[in-house]
């Protein structure tokens, strides 16, 4: 991928609109929502906003006044894709709901919330946050969907969510100096340590044993990638359990050996599509599907695009192309405008 350059955007009174100009900056870098704002007597609203690509996550800062915001029913349905967004409260106050949790953030506070779910914002005074927009396929490749609930809470002060936070502020000053080598390993890194912060030890300590060894096996996976067959009873034999344990253990996060392992073998392919160093028809070799065709067909339906135009994507630095319709393809929709000014006055330019 090439480096990663800033998008911006930024309120202009002059266009006049303002609270609709607002609303679709807002959608257009954080999914579809509808806004309100809340001006104190005699101040205006400004608002801007920035974002980086780690390939096909995308770190988006935004500065704003008191508003509100909803995702509801219509939201829900113009965003195709599923996502996971990682709100970071750097300056101010807001309160996100999900799920009938209400989270109450201040500066070093974070959440996670759920794209496919109904939520709420509201900011009481000026705010600066920052965003982690990550698309469900890239979390299946860490294991980590069923590690998110809508609404959970990121404790601020908790060594792992001080080391993802710490992170995206370096990646924020470093992105665009990033070669593509680097950047795959930023997004691979970043998904990591976000799964680090969400599950905590907390949580894997109460997971008691079964936790600990999903977790081995979860290792084992990834050392015999390359290995023909990576099965629930060379699972087994590695681990000194029985099948029927193995199968228990990946049951109960809703998954079977053999969709870990062709999920694991995706993403390291999507590594090597990204490259662009070995042909298509090579990758699909080497990570043990039948032919090109039937790669081509997993990677279209795990990553919403085909190896060929993922790649072409990844090379133009547009960020990887996804199914969204608001940030991923929506962000790859908003990347194609970012040359002119956007339809309402809030305008998007590349640094």
């Amino acid at each position: 991928m090439a480096a990663s350059s800033v998008e911006t955007w930024s309120i202009d009174q002059a266009a006049g609109d303002v609270p609709g100009q607002w609303q679709r900056m807002l959608s257009e870098t954080h999914l579809p929502w509808v806004t309100t704002i809340a001006p104190r007597p005699g101040e205006v609203f400004e608002a801007r906003a920035r974002r980086w690509w780690i390939d096909d996550l995308a770190l988006v800062d935004c500065e704003c006044g008191p508003c509100s915001g909803t995702r509801q029913r219509r939201q829900l349905a113009a965003t195709d894709d599923e996502f996971v967004v990682v709100l970071i409260t750097r300056a101010g106050r807001e309160t996100v709901s999900q799920g009938g949790v209400d989270a109450e953030l201040r500066a070093g506070d974070a959440v996670a919330w759920d794209s496919t779910r109904p939520a709420r914002f509201t900011v009481g005074e000026p705010l600066s946050k920052r965003s982690l927009l990550i698309p469900r396929a890239a979390l299946d490749e860490v294991s980590g969907r069923t590690w998110v609930r809508a609404g959970v809470a990121l404790e601020g002060s908790s060594p792992a969510t001080e080391l993802l936070t710490s992170y995206l502020d370096v990646l924020s000053h470093s992105l665009d100096r990033l070669g593509p080598a680097a950047v795959t390993a930023a997004r691979n890194a970043t998904l990591e340590l976000f799964i680090g912060a969400v599950r905590g030890d907390g949580e894997m300590a109460a997971g008691g044993a079964g936790s600990a060894l999903r977790a081995a096996m979860d290792r084992y996976i990834e050392r015999h990638l390359l290995d023909q067959p990576v099965s629930a009873t060379a699972l087994a034999t590695a681990h000194g359990v029985s099948v029927r344990t193995v199968n228990r253990v990946f049951n109960a996060t809703g998954q079977t050996v053999s969709e870990v392992v062709r999920v694991r073998r995706l993403a390291r392919a999507r590594d090597e599509v990204t490259d662009g160093s070995s042909s298509i028809a090579t990758i699909a070799t080497r990570w043990g599907f039948a032919d090109g065709s039937h790669f081509s067909r997993a990677f279209k339906a795990h990553y919403g695009s085909s190896p060929t135009d993922y790649r072409e994507a990844a090379g133009a630095g547009r960020g990887a192309p996804t199914r969204g319709a608001s940030v991923h393809r929506p962000v790859a929709r908003v990347q194609a405008r970012v040359s002119g000014p956007a339809e309402t006055g809030a305008t998007p330019v590349r640094g």
